[in-house]
């Protein structure tokens, strides 16, 4: 029957899946097997049934063969040969003074690659470089630039635990880690607690933050006010070991309860008073009972325009000597016409000033009857070359009539 075998080309390397088939093979056993850039020698690392979930849906090879005796001479040859570049190289960049760092150097089973890792701040042009390391060794040169991430894990180092880094001891996929992930396990944002050696982010914050996530949820949030049983009570803090709460109460004593308790005291919590209470409605019934009809417009009407009451008459002051109740003497008929057409042209004069600049009106036009006949004037006598007067010549020939 066979396994899925998960195997590491480097100690430090990536788990790649591939198939025993007829062989039997045990963990830390080595295995020849055909990879994209060629045939390469690798170590057993992990024996399973099945693949894994993340897995699933790729195809998986099978191992080429065992190694022979032979091939295990191969290996410790490359081994030696990987040590002479690594040294050949960094010589190679001190003399060229390349921003680079060498981090390692890796030969392939059949030589037909070899592979330097390095990192650098920038984009490097390595061209040079890889003249020289192809005159050196006659094979094909790939220069492949890592972050600060893999250089730790490819050297491995001591972190803050005092172990061995994650990374080197059986990371082999680096998840995302965000600064959000300290805020959410209340940890200190100083940057020596919470990088690692390589300076980025511990790794370690995603492995627990699955487990805060979940407890968050049932936690209220920091910093809010709730209405409980036991009063007007502010949350200070929550913490997921103990998995408790701790908030501060009206008289300014902190407490400390567990998610537990924490919900049967939201739950047991008095109702909370309407804002608008039945004191505040009755009163503001009385008020809007008390206004006159006339100052609510009702759902249909539209407010008057603006010049509504500009037609509305004006009282007319009585003259002196006259009773109040006593008529105005009629005037002649003659003069009503021209006073009252005075008064409104005064009126519209005093009421529309002209603006200074304004064109004059127009005077009124004559009746049709009344305008004098055009004068006609001296008509220009006919020339023989066509032309009329002053004007320009006929386009018609004289002599053709055309």
């Amino acid at each position: 029957m066979s396994h899925i075998l998960g195997i590491k080309f480097r100690d430090h390397g990536q788990l790649y899946y591939f198939d025993s088939g007829p062989f039997v093979v045990d963990v830390g056993d080595d295995v020849l097997v055909q990879t994209e850039q060629g045939l390469g020698m690798g170590k057993v690392a992990l024996v399973r049934d099945a693949p894994p979930e993340d897995n699933e849906g790729q195809e998986i090879k099978p191992i080429f063969r065992l190694p022979t005796p032979e091939d295990l001479d191969i290996k410790r040859e490359n081994d030696i040969l990987a040590r002479e570049a690594h040294a050949y190289c960094r010589k190679c960049i001190e003399s060229r003074a390349l921003e680079m760092k060498l981090v390692d150097v890796e030969v392939l089973h059949d030589r037909g690659k070899i592979v330097f890792y390095f990192t650098a701040p920038g984009r490097i042009d390595f061209r040079e470089l890889v003249k020289d390391l192809v005159k050196a060794y006659h094979t094909r040169i790939e220069l492949r630039q890592i972050g600060v991430r893999h250089e730790t894990q490819m050297l491995g180092a001591i972190g803050n635990c005092g172990q061995m880094c994650c990374c080197r001891r059986f990371m082999r996929k680096f998840a995302p880690v965000t600064i959000k992930m300290a805020k959410e396990q209340n940890l200190f944002l100083n940057p020596t607690k919470i990088s690692g050696i390589c300076g980025r982010l511990l790794c370690c914050l995603s492995f627990e933050q699955d487990n805060y996530e979940q407890f968050q949820k049932k936690c209220p949030r920091v910093g809010k006010k709730f209405s409980t049983s036991l009063g007007l009570v502010k949350v200070l803090r929550t913490n997921l070991f103990r998995e408790t709460v701790t908030v501060l109460d009206e008289t300014g004593e902190e407490r400390e309860l567990t998610v537990d308790e924490w919900s049967a005291v939201i739950e047991s919590r008095p109702p909370q008073a309407d804002p608008l209470g039945a004191p505040k409605l009755e009163e503001r019934a009385r008020t809007e009972a008390a206004r006159p009809e006339t100052s609510r417009p009702g759902p249909g009407s539209r407010p008057a325009a603006r010049g509504a009451g500009r037609d509305r008459p004006r009282p007319v002051a009585q003259p002196a000597g006259r009773a109040p109740g006593e008529a105005a003497a009629p005037a002649p008929a003659e003069s009503q016409g021209p006073a009252e057409d005075d008064r409104d042209a005064g009126s519209r004069s005093a009421r529309r000033p002209r603006r200074p600049g304004r064109k004059p009106s127009r005077p009124p036009r004559e009746p049709a009857g009344e305008r004098p006949p055009k004068q006609a004037g001296p008509r220009q006598p006919h020339r023989p070359d066509g032309r009329h007067g002053g004007g320009k010549p006929s386009s018609r020939d004289p002599e053709t009539g055309s």
